[in-house]
């Protein structure tokens, strides 16, 4: 068989049911051949950002792929692989490449060598021999160490190669190998955490991708300790629980503002922590307790008093037994004085906002689009997720993230448009829930025409747009070129740029159109049809900031 035929053959054998793409690469028809569904996005940027969807859902289980062309399609799909290299989300990418003899020919482009920086692992088949072990370190590396993209690249000429069958059939799928941190490190970590005088636990996208979420809960609840939540982490720990802190971007709640100052002690897990200003900042002198899977995250950006390597999970099932060990059975967990004294402030900070969130101002605040999201949507059969700019800061400390993969919180780098492909793939992942983006009209430009992707792909999303003809993360920026030169300005009838793209538009121009809007958007995609809401919004500058 051919190079090419193999490789369909080994992502068959690990169980790949589709592939986002873009031609041209004749690898597209041979995993068609092998019943493999190549689902051809507008741009290979937003194939990257669905197979990105589709493996945040898996939890390193199934991975998202994607195939695109060498040259000018790999050159395009940087900025999908960016995303998720920032976000550590494990996912296979197959380029072409020039053939062997021309690869260091001007101006021929080997994605291998120039995404290095945006990878975990870069490989190119050179010899039809190398495939399997090439396919095999891929699958390894997707299931373990840092998560992030892995790349394979096929030279054109090398692709249509013949390679023995024997080496495909011994192919064996490499397992992910799960490992724990020292017993004596989580001893002094639990230590750490009873003794301090106001604890607080900084949850990470780790605890969704390894399952953690009911060891997290059970730590918090006997150990009386509250809980923030990442933007990759959200719905990792469920914000209606007592001791939920909320979560947060560079805008949150007030009592997650409040303990992410004051805490003495600091548990960090499943996360990365990397300082960004797409997230919440954490004051120095802290006592900090880090658990991660990559050894070189310790020590990054703080100082690290203890240091846990290993599965999130095995981690915080440890925790919790030596939590009950140290308290020889007189766990906290019937004390209410912590949930008091967060809900006290909860319900200080909501007396703010709660007029926004219900507002009935022309045209419409996203805050009341928000708060009716909070009232319509059922919440533990929706998945929600933001897009960069003003919707991503307006909606991350307000909508509750419940059961684990309820929201997709994403964005160390912030890719506008990532919103429309990026639910598609976790539509595919997920098509028994309502699944629903919310842009502005900036976002809807970078990646609009994927709503036909949505309906051809028979993977039915909703996508909220927020109308107001201008880019509303900038409301006070740029005077003289927006005023003089009208830089920031836009417009358009995004309803009927939908319904021209095979799905439904609905137009909403009053506040209280939003509710019925939400209930049909949710019986017209359980009826298999793609909607866009179309909001006429007002430029939004009001942020939950401290």
């Amino acid at each position: 068989m051919k190079v090419l035929d193999a490789v369909a053959r080994i992502l068959k054998a690990e169980g790949i049911e589709w592939a986002g793409c873009f031609p041209s690469n004749n690898l597209i028809e041979a995993v068609a051949e092998v019943g493999i569904n190549p689902i051809m996005f507008r741009q290979e940027r937003g194939a990257a950002m669905a197979v990105d969807g589709f493996s945040r859902m898996r939890n390193r289980e199934e991975f998202g792929v994607l195939i695109t062309q060498g040259g000018p399609g790999s050159e395009n799909t940087m900025g999908g692989l960016a995303q998720a290299y920032a976000d550590n989300v494990p996912i296979l990418y197959l380029p072409g490449g020039p053939a062997v003899s021309a690869r260091s020919v001007r101006p021929n482009f080997s994605p291998a060598r120039t995404y290095e920086s945006v990878s975990v692992s870069a490989e190119v088949i050179f010899q039809p021999g190398q495939v399997a072990s090439i396919m095999r370190r891929a699958f390894h590396a997707l299931r373990n160490g840092r998560p992030g993209p892995v790349i394979v690249e096929i030279p054109a000429d090398v692709g249509e190669m013949e390679v023995d069958d024997s080496i495909v059939s011994s192919y064996s799928p490499p397992k992910r190998h799960k490992f724990a941190p020292d017993p004596a490190e989580i001893k002094e970590a639990v230590r750490l955490l009873l003794a301090a005088k106001k604890p607080v636990i900084w949850s990470g996208m780790g605890v969704l991708m390894s399952g953690a979420s009911p060891e997290l809960t059970e730590l918090a609840e006997i150990a009386q300790i509250p809980v923030y939540c990442t933007m990759p982490g959200k719905s990792g720990f469920d914000q209606r629980h007592p001791l939920a802190l909320g979560s947060g971007s560079s805008a949150t709640s007030l009592q997650a503002r409040t303990w992410l100052q004051e805490s003495d002690v600091l548990f960090g897990v499943g996360t990365s922590l990397t300082r960004t200003s797409y997230g919440q900042p954490i004051p120095d002198g802290k006592v900090m307790i880090h658990n991660t899977e990559t050894v070189a995250d310790l020590n990054k950006d703080f100082n690290v008093d203890v240091g846990l390597i290993g599965d999130t999970k095995l981690t915080l099932g440890m925790m919790v037994d030596e939590v009950q060990a140290q308290l020889a059975g007189d766990d906290r967990k019937d004390s209410s004085e912590l949930s008091d004294q967060i809900a006290e402030i909860n319900d200080k900070w909501m007396a703010e906002w709660n007029e926004a969130l219900n507002s009935n101002e022309i045209p419409i605040t996203p805050y009341r689009v928000i708060g009716e999201m909070i009232n319509v949507l059922d919440k533990e059969n929706s998945i929600v997720t933001h897009d960069a700019g003003a919707p991503r800061d307006i909606i991350m400390p307000f909508y509750p993230g419940t059961v684990p993969h309820s929201y997709v919180g994403w964005g160390k780098t912030t890719h506008l448009g990532y919103g429309i492909p990026l639910m598609t793939g976790v539509k595919l992942a997920c098509p028994d829930k309502f699944c629903m983006n919310i842009m502005g009209d900036g976002a809807f430009g970078m990646s609009g025409l994927d709503i036909e992707t949505s309906v051809r792909a028979g993977a039915p999303i909703t996508t909220i747009v927020l109308n107001n003809g201008g880019m509303a993360t900038y409301p006070g920026g740029y005077p003289t070129a927006r005023e003089s030169f009208g830089t920031t300005y836009m417009t358009g009838d995004y309803a009927k740029i939908a319904e021209g793209l095979g799905a439904v538009g609905i137009t909403v121009t009053k506040p209280e159109e939003i509710a019925s809007a939400l209930e049909q958007a949710k019986q017209l995609n359980a009826d298999g049809k793609t909607v866009l809401i179309d909001v006429h919004s007002n430029m939004e500058d009001r942020r939950s900031n401290f």
